[in-house]
């Protein structure tokens, strides 16, 4: 019997290794059959038992020899069992990736590495095999049989595992990606932000070895060529992106890339992906040359090398990071200068919340602080006795502060102080010397001052090293104004809002629309401070001044909400990755944003329905529920929209129903508020809230027939 298995055996096994060398003599021209593709797709599956049957064989195999082994009549039939066991896996391994190997998307020099190495490993084991039992079989040809075979099999193994999960699968947790971080100054928006995300994420699939879908994401030229799908990007549409549709799919949908068992993207990658097709896709762009607070900008600067991190070294440890969560707040920020870094960058805004009390609050990470960003707040000289205690300072911003020259000395002490921005501040000849006693600064921002030219060449004089940065020079060019900013960041209000606009550039006018237009210079209500807003609206504005081409539009949306429920809770609840905080996340008066995958958003593909109760009745005129719309990744305005109310639960009645218009192709990102008017007031202490996802998304979506997804952040009661 047991003569009759290896007979068996053994000829399986030559008839298997012939059909091998028929298979690698067809080569381009053998075609696969669709019934036998799936026999192809097996060879992830079946590769590891002949890798862990062969490995054990042969490091029996290495030890045959020894004197207590070679009489061992067990260990010598084990041993041979194993090694016909592992050469047959191995072979019909081979023959599953053969054919794997002719469907379209593998080729590349990695692909013939590792289907080369694959077969050495089959006819290697097959011929240990047919001459272990020989006279001629020494000590030295089982050892080189068993090492030539691991050696195969590890190196093969390496090359399937790039191909499956990239370069570099295998040594990629230990090999140092901080040496090729660039510093920020330095970093293309593409080729060191972008193009990592395609490395790490997406070239396992679309890279030369590889072709999925005849996409190719190794270099610019394949990226713009896109696949057999089509384009990857349309530039500055994002939401009309195969690129940010196949990402944002669900990870159980067929097309949803990467797909499911693959290294996912981050929320913060999909973001990144986002806004640089948003900003049109450009290769060559810089990140520095960027809008100082640019998403894409600030996202990178967390990763990237800041121009003045290069050399240095810090000594002191990270701060805790409870302290951190706890400093990080509605007026300031606090986050990490680079990832893994113990260096803490600081931004503190809202002039109506600033005092010295905010500088003080930071003591407990004060020797982490290297960067503090201070721009247009009300600073004053004491605060920088204060400042002068974060002693590895290195970065500070001041620009169009309430401090004096004289107030600098206090500065001096700062060893690591390298950049020092102080424009807008007024000074005078005599505070040429506390500026000149800052012997460490690299880099110094004087612009809009008063400093005449001969100061400026004085101070020059007195540190030649130093970089001084004087402002606009005019060339002849035209140029843009920046866009206006909102003073006020509360923008959800219970009574009224009073409209404050800003532009950094003297004598700007600001022209501003409600309706939705776009303001022009002529026909648009000029903004003058003291504007006040009794209802929610969407504010368009623009800044114009002779001489200057007009800034790009910014829009604002103001929320007015009159009521908070006292209780709120959930009667349908939204999907587990989309809950937010809870029902709390739509009343707690803190809008989402433009990343849906940021925690402050609730979504579901069903319906979403809440229930709010007030313990005294309220006058309720409308209902106005905050949305997104992204029909890229499947995020839809709600179908219909009900409000139910009542005097309890067990007595609504529906107070208003809305209807959204259909969706459409050309439809843009938007974060959109849906107002549900009631024909009367009605006087109500429980509400009822249903909003209606898609049932059908449109045939002309790549996800055409799933149901859309609903995306809410916050209800107004007025």
């Amino acid at each position: 019997m047991k003569s009759s298995h290896k007979g068996f055996a053994e000829g399986a096994l030559f008839a298997l290794n012939i059909f091998i060398v028929v298979l690698l003599i067809a080569g381009d021209s053998l075609v696969v059959p669709r019934w036998l593709q799936p026999v192809g797709r097996m060879h992830p599956l079946i590769l590891h038992f002949p890798i862990v049957i062969l490995m054990l064989a042969m490091v029996m195999e290495f030890f045959r020899f020894r004197p207590e082994f070679a009489a061992e009549k067990l260990y010598q039939t084990f041993t041979n069992y194993l090694l016909v066991l592992g050469a047959l896996l191995s072979s019909i391994t081979v023959i599953m990736g053969l054919f794997l190997s002719r469907e379209p998307g593998y080729e590349g020099d990695t692909l013939q590495w590792h289907k080369w190495f694959g077969v050495s490993v089959a006819f290697v084991g097959y011929a240990v095999y047919l001459i272990r039992n020989t006279s001629k079989y020494t000590i030295t040809f089982a050892k080189a049989g068993a090492v030539i075979t691991v050696l195969c099999l590890l190196i093969a193994g390496h090359l399937g595992g790039n191909l499956t999960h990239g370069q570099d699968f295998v040594l990629g947790p230990v090999m140092d990606k901080g040496a090729n971080t660039v510093p920020i100054d330095e970093a293309l928006v593409y080729n060191d932000v972008i193009k990592p995300i395609f490395e790490v994420k997406c070239q396992s699939c679309h890279s030369a070895d590889k072709m999925k879908g005849g996409l190719m994401l190794t270099d610019s030229a394949s990226v713009m060529k896109g696949g057999k799908s089509g384009k990857l990007f349309i530039a500055g549409n994002p939401a009309m992106s195969l690129l940010m549709q196949r990402v944002h799919l669900p990870e159980t949908e067929k097309k949803h890339m990467p797909p499911t068992g693959k290294m996912q993207l981050s929320d913060n990658e999909k973001l990144l992906l986002y806004l640089w097709i948003k900003g049109k896709a450009k290769f060559g762009k810089k990140v520095i040359d960027l809008p100082g607070n640019d998403s894409l900008r600030t996202i990178a600067a967390t990763f990237l090398k800041h121009a003045e991190a290069t050399e240095d070294v810090y000594d002191f440890s990270a701060a805790n990071e409870k302290d951190i969560q706890k400093l990080n707040n509605n007026y300031r920020s606090v986050y990490p200068l680079a990832s893994g870094s113990p260096a803490l960058a600081v931004n503190i805004y809202n002039k109506t919340t600033y005092s010295g009390k905010v500088l003080d609050e930071l003591s407990p990470i004060k020797k982490q602080v290297v960067s503090l960003d201070l721009n247009k707040m009300p600073v004053k000289d004491v605060d920088l006795k204060i400042i002068a205690k974060f002693e590895n300072l290195r970065k500070l911003i001041l620009n169009f502060s309430d401090i004096t020259g004289g107030g600098l000395k206090d500065l001096s002490g700062l060893k690591y102080l390298k950049s020092l921005s102080i424009a807008g501040v007024k000074l005078g000849s005599d505070d040429i010397k506390q500026i000149a006693a800052l012997k460490n600064l690299a880099e110094l921002a004087i612009w809009d001052t008063g400093l005449n030219p001969q100061d400026i060449k004085s101070l020059q004089k007195q540190n030649p090293k130093l970089r001084l940065l004087t402002g606009f020079k005019d060339d002849g060019r035209v140029m843009k104004l920046t866009s206006p900013q909102l003073k006020d960041a509360a923008i959800i209000f219970k009574q009224q809002y009073n409209l404050q606009l800003t532009n950094p550039i003297k004598g700007a006018e600001i022209r501003y629309t409600t309706d939705g237009s776009v303001p022009d210079s002529i026909h648009a209500a000029t903004y003058k401070p003291g504007i006040v807003f009794t209802q929610s609206a969407v504010i368009k504005a623009r800044a114009f001044k002779a001489g200057w081409r007009g800034s790009d539009t910014v829009q604002f949306n103001i929320y007015k909400c009159a009521y908070t429920p006292d209780i709120i809770n959930f009667v349908q609840n939204p999907d587990d990755k989309y809950k937010g905080d809870g029902a709390k996340t739509i009343i707690d008066k803190e809008l989402g944003g433009g990343n849906f995958g940021n925690g402050k958003w609730i979504a579901s593909q069903k319906d979403l329905a809440v229930m709010m109760w007030f313990n005294k009745p309220v006058d309720l005129h409308s209902v106005a529920l905050n949305v997104m719309r992204n029909t890229g990744p499947q995020i839809f305005l709600p179908a219909e929209v009900e409000v139910w109310g009542g005097t309890d639960q067990s007595h609504l009645k529906l107070l208003s129903l809305l209807k959204t218009a259909p969706a459409n192709k050309t439809d843009e990102f938007g974060l959109i508020p849906l107002e549900c008017k009631l024909k009367s007031p009605q006087q109500v202490s429980c509400i009822k809230l249903v909003a209606k996802p898609l049932k059908s998304v449109p045939a002309w979506h790549p996800a055409k027939g799933k149901p859309g997804w609903v995306f809410m952040d916050e209800v107004f009661l007025n």
